[in-house]
């Protein structure tokens, strides 16, 4: 298997400074700062990454576990909301809310939900997360 990689560079203080970080393939690159962080000025940050990470981890697996089952899916489309809070004297990510949607023909809601469930269970991006309370809410497209 192969080993991904990212890279990140920082300059100046944590509330004046800023970096960047991307991806070894190349395939992003994108601009951070405490404002990006902790102030909703435009631009990334390592939180909305792992949310990317997770969702499309996630979606991977659904697809496999769903063509696994005999329902190969026309499209799963997944977002992750991660949250980053302050705790006692630092910040953590505390939970991630995974919502799903998917066209699945001849699947029905039950199945399709508890399939999404080992989906979240099983995906090796929920695994290095384990320490997050992870909610999933997994809608079956009509």
């Amino acid at each position: 298997m192969p080993t991904s990689n990212a890279h990140a560079k920082w300059e100046g203080t944590l509330q004046q400074g800023k970096g960047t970080m991307s991806v070894g393939s190349g395939a992003f690159e994108g601009a951070y700062s405490f404002a990006t962080r902790f102030e909703d000025a435009p631009g990334t940050n390592p939180e909305e990454l792992i949310g990317a990470a997770h969702a499309g981890c996630f979606s991977m697996a659904l697809s496999m576990l769903l063509e696994k089952a005999g329902h190969p899916s026309r499209t799963i489309q997944t977002r992750a909301e991660v949250k980053l809070e302050k705790v006692d004297d630092g910040f953590a990510i505390t939970h991630i809310r995974l919502q799903t949607e998917a066209d699945v023909p001849g699947m029905d809601a039950a199945t399709f939900k508890k399939q999404a469930q080992a989906a979240k269970n099983g995906c090796p991006v929920s695994k290095a997360l384990a320490g997050v309370t992870i909610d999933l809410e997994a809608d079956l497209r009509k």
